[in-house]
């Protein structure tokens, strides 16, 4: 099954409330860019707009976490209504926290927890989180930015990742997020992606609805 995600960060901010309700329509998740302006240099949205989306929101909450010490903040954005928090690999090594710790924290909230990395991470680097991680997070360009051009070698990247899930009898979801659009969808499910965060191609689009059908495989554009 293949997910649409559109990306909040790519709407219009001023029309947030009917945003939402254009998604509870069309997409299957949304996705919501959180970011500090320290692991990233960008500063984005917070736990208001999180509570504002969440009261408005039918379709589940995908929180990607973009910032440093995730293990302070997850619990409350799983109390917020996120359904997936994901945090980055590389902001656990920088805490000196296990990736564990912060999935069980989410758990115990009854919300799945995934790993994210940037292209620059080696994707084995996730490997031994296979069967604890509850979905996997490959940033297809580097967190920060929306509008980034697809960064190509993550049709391999996805492809080892899947190799190894699959290798080891389980079906963790991989979700990708950066450039990702109609154009790509097909390649990246062939790969192995379940999940598509996409931001500019759904939001700039002269038909949205088409586009997230696309993502999905429901129509060729």
């Amino acid at each position: 099954m293949r997910l649409a995600a559109p990306s909040l960060l790519s709407a219009d901010f001023l029309s947030l409330g009917s945003e939402v309700e254009f998604l509870n329509s069309s997409a299957d998740l949304i996705h919501i860019d959180v970011m500090d302006g320290v692991f990233v240099p960008n500063i984005s949205f917070g736990f208001p707009v999180m509570d504002a989306v969440a009261a408005v929101s039918k379709i589940p909450l995908d929180v990607h976490l973009m910032i440093v010490h995730p293990e302070r903040y997850a619990e409350r954005f799983a109390s917020s209504g996120a359904s997936m928090v994901s945090f980055h690999l590389e902001a656990c090594q920088d805490a000196g926290v296990s990736p564990l710790e912060i999935i069980g924290t989410l758990h115990a909230k009854g919300v799945k927890g995934g790993i994210a990395i940037d292209p620059d991470v080696p994707v084995e680097d996730l490997f031994p989180f296979i069967g604890e991680a509850d979905y996997f997070l490959v940033m297809s360009v580097f967190a920060g930015f929306g509008g980034q051009k697809f960064i190509e070698k993550t049709f391999d990247r996805v492809r080892t990742l899947h190799e190894e899930i699959h290798a080891r009898g389980l079906s963790t979801p991989i979700e990708v997020d950066g450039g990702v659009g109609a154009q790509n969808a097909d390649a990246l499910a062939d790969a192995g992606v379940e999940i598509f965060v996409a931001g500019s191609a759904v939001f700039k689009a002269s038909d949205r609805r088409a586009v997230i059908q696309a993502i999905r495989g429901e129509r060729s554009l």
